[in-house]
């Protein structure tokens, strides 16, 4: 009884490991859409920023959509998906709600759109770059004094990014002497964000005669934000 109880275990282990999603980076992703033409591809960001610049055959169904669950009804559990979003943290989400709805096979691609972009693989580009813009010769005109200056990459929609927000906005009076302060929203400058290797948001680039002093990358404490402007004077 005991031995078949153990290999119940093991095979429900095996099965419930085969529906979990599977991570892959980006080369794995594209090697798996060449060799999988017909797997059904889920772009899980908001219509604006699908737009702007969606992969090849892409559906799009928005997660942080109220009928999200109702709306994979357009696709087949039975066939391989592969979902992504902007930078990882929306096509996890979406993935664990696929597995959990019954899809046999799921992939979520690690990094998402920034870094499938930065790695300059192909998409459908939207005919213009959205009004307003900034052209790399804006951000050199922005960033070329002999001041320092704190840009930072954000997206409306990203968590970690508006929680630091308001202390970037804080920085921007308190330390107005020491250095200008700068916003940048990702989804409307995208391929500036790909020109300048920004490819996870939010991420902060200290400037300084147009030279990056300091990169970083995720969400930062005020105390720890105006150490690093300090040090990097």
């Amino acid at each position: 009884m005991r031995q078949v109880l153990s290999a119940f275990l093991i095979c429900w282990h095996i099965l419930a490991m085969a529906q979990s999603p599977v991570l892959l980076t980006t080369d794995r992703s594209d090697s798996l859409l060449k060799a999988m033409p017909a797997i059904q591809l889920l772009d899980v960001r908001t219509p604006g920023e699908y737009a702007n610049g969606h992969l090849h055959n892409a559906q799009n169904i928005d997660v942080r959509d109220a009928s999200f669950t109702q709306q994979l009804a357009k696709l087949d559990p039975s066939k391989p998906v592969l979902v992504y979003c902007l930078a990882g943290s929306r096509s996890a989400k979406a993935a664990g709600i696929l597995a959990n709805a019954g899809f046999k096979e799921v992939y979520d691609m690690q990094g998402g759109f920034a870094k499938w972009t930065s790695a300059n693989k192909p998409i459908d580009s939207a005919a213009e770059a959205p009004k307003g813009a900034l052209t790399m010769d804006d951000f050199k005109r922005m960033t070329s004094s002999g001041k320092l200056v704190l840009v930072d990459f954000f997206a409306p929609w990203c968590a970690p990014c508006i929680k630091m927000l308001p202390t970037v906005k804080k920085l921007k009076t308190t330390m107005a002497d020491q250095v200008t302060v700068v916003t940048i929203d990702y989804d409307q400058n995208r391929q500036l964000a790909q020109q300048l290797g920004v490819d996870e948001i939010p991420t902060l680039l200290l400037m300084k005669d147009g030279k990056t002093r300091w990169r970083g990358i995720g969400y930062m404490e005020e105390n720890m934000l105006v150490k690093t402007i300090q040090e990097n004077k």
